[in-house]
């Protein structure tokens, strides 16, 4: 058992490491573009029921358990959970999604986040114009994506070099470790981008309207699309999965990371006000600042009409597309453009570092190496995992592991993990371990929710998946002919990945004779 494990230097630190992993690109890029697509008030309602139901129970369970676990010497969930069910020798291999899953999100999203510090690159050197139009932008970024070649790219050169200055980044601050390097990224990472994001929403809010033409497109109309609720959307049950959807990304639950930030904590620590803290610092990022920048800004040049289609036409569009259109219609545009990217980056960054940890907390925890030698084993894996993500992008690789590794697997470790805290853990004793040193005392009915609602409303969510999905998504039935072979390949990829990490465990188990 690894005796020496890093501790983070305060609660602050901790707040803001769990809120950086959570705050990410999902916070102004995913939120707005759902919002957009669904309606806006339609998708507000399910979005706070499954804040309450689903995001904050698990935040509260991942915090405890990942606090049990680093008091035992682990920060990862094969031996979390075998810790909790000792009798149980197949637990820690469904543990492995908890290691599996932000493995790989960490593969498409690093390539995904160097865009964003390839964007403000481009906005302060003026690469694209200012008459540049809405069909232009989106050449722009297709070309830049490697997509196609057209006027503004030739090649592939421009996305790989930010590539590996982003990978870069990512790995030398996991290096440093926890205090020394995510702890002190996030310390000051974290107010940066908050005084951005809070500067791009009031330049946004404070705009004229933009379309001479209908002037009801303004601002205060654009954030009514988002408040006014609208009742009758809630008959839908795509709005409710993907409201549910949404509320996992953002938080980070269901992924392993803050189960494994959480394993860097004293047994005295705070888990259920920090958890509370975290959760509405990445809320207050996502429906306060990012529900407050995009959706008002697009609202205002192009009307909700083709907002909406612009939503569907991809996640990406409303960010990288609409914001710099919008931006160039007033005075340092430049400067704007630039802010809003690097919030981006920032965001995206101190995500990706998150998702770095548990895989490196496995190699030391589980191995007993020592964290520069983990750093570049994952450095060195990870470095050719992203490859396919990178080049086979327009044909389909990045979607499919965007599904398996950034919705089903958030869903079912979710699901795990709830069963484990509230039926073999047991409830009660759960309950005890998170008032363990807490300042607030969380109100009562949780502990019904958390053993009741929460499980039941995530398997609900899969059962429904399963009755209605599973057999296309299994046959590949909605996967264009050109991309089978890729898609194959990387479902291929996943299962290696899957057998790999439980063979890792086995080995781990058995040198250390548990």
């Amino acid at each position: 058992m690894k005796q020496n494990r890093e501790h983070w230097s305060s609660r602050l630190g901790i707040i803001l490491a769990v809120a950086g992993s959570a705050v990410g690109l999902g916070n102004f890029l995913r939120f707005p573009a759902k919002a957009a697509l669904y309606g806006g008030g339609a998708f507000m309602i399910p979005y706070f029921i499954a804040l309450f139901l689903l995001g904050i129970p698990l935040m509260w369970v991942e915090w405890t358990l990942g606090r049990m676990g680093g008091v035992a010497g682990h920060g990862t969930a094969p031996a979390i959970f075998q810790s909790i069910a000792p009798k149980n020798k197949w637990i820690k291999y469904i543990g492995v999604i908890g290691v599996m899953g932000p493995l790989v999100i960490f593969i498409y999203y690093t390539f995904i986040e160097s865009w964003t510090l390839a964007y403000s690159f481009f906005a302060l050197t003026k690469k694209y114009g200012r008459d540049i139009d809405y069909a232009g932008m989106k050449h722009f970024l297709s070309g830049f994506q490697g997509l196609e070649t057209n006027q503004y790219f030739d090649g592939f050169g421009w996305a790989y070099l930010f590539f590996l200055i982003t990978f870069a980044i990512n790995i030398w601050v996991i290096y440093h470790g926890i205090k020394g390097g995510i702890e002190k990224l996030c310390n000051w990472a974290m107010p940066i981008l908050f005084i951005c994001a809070a500067a791009l929403v009031l330049r946004v809010l404070t705009m004229p309207p933009l379309n001479p033409d209908n002037p009801d497109w303004n601002a205060v109309n654009g954030l009514g699309y988002l408040w006014n609720p609208d009742f009758s959307a809630l008959k839908s049950a795509r709005v409710w999965l993907e409201a549910a959807g949404q509320i996992f990304f953002t938080l980070s639950v269901g992924i392993g990371c803050i189960l494994t930030y959480a394993s860097y904590l004293t047994k005295k620590d705070d888990v259920a006000l920090s958890g509370l803290t975290a959760a509405g610092t990445n809320e207050f990022a996502e429906v306060i600042l990012g529900g407050s920048i995009i959706i008002p800004a697009a609202f205002m040049l192009f009307g909700p009409i083709q907002m909406q289609e612009i939503a569907g036409s991809g996640v990406f569009n409303l960010g990288f597309v609409t914001m710099p259109l919008v931006l160039n219609q007033v005075p340092m545009s430049d400067i704007l453009s630039f802010i809003w990217f690097f919030l981006l980056f920032l965001a995206g960054v101190t995500s990706s570092v998150s998702l770095a940890q548990p895989a490196v907390a496995f190699l030391e925890d589980e191995f007993d190496m020592k964290r520069e030698k983990a750093v570049m084993v994952f450095a060195f894996v990870t470095f050719f995992l992203c490859q396919p993500a990178i080049f086979f992008l327009k044909n389909g690789v990045v979607d499919e592991l965007d599904f398996w590794g950034g919705s089903f697997f958030l869903v079912l470790f979710a699901a795990v993990e709830i069963i484990i805290f509230g039926w073999v853990l047991g409830i009660d004793k759960g309950w005890d371990e998170l008032h363990q040193g807490a300042a607030l005392k969380v109100p009562k009915f949780y502990k019904f929710i958390i053993k009741y609602v929460t499980p039941l409303f995530l398997l609900t969510i899969l059962s429904v998946w399963v009755w209605q999905e599973w057999l296309p998504t299994i046959l590949m039935k909605n996967v264009p002919p050109e991309n089978f072979g890729y898609v194959l390949g990387t479902r291929l990829g996943l299962v290696a990945m899957f057998v790999l990490l439980c063979a890792a465990v086995n080995i781990a188990w058995k040198r250390k004779k548990r």
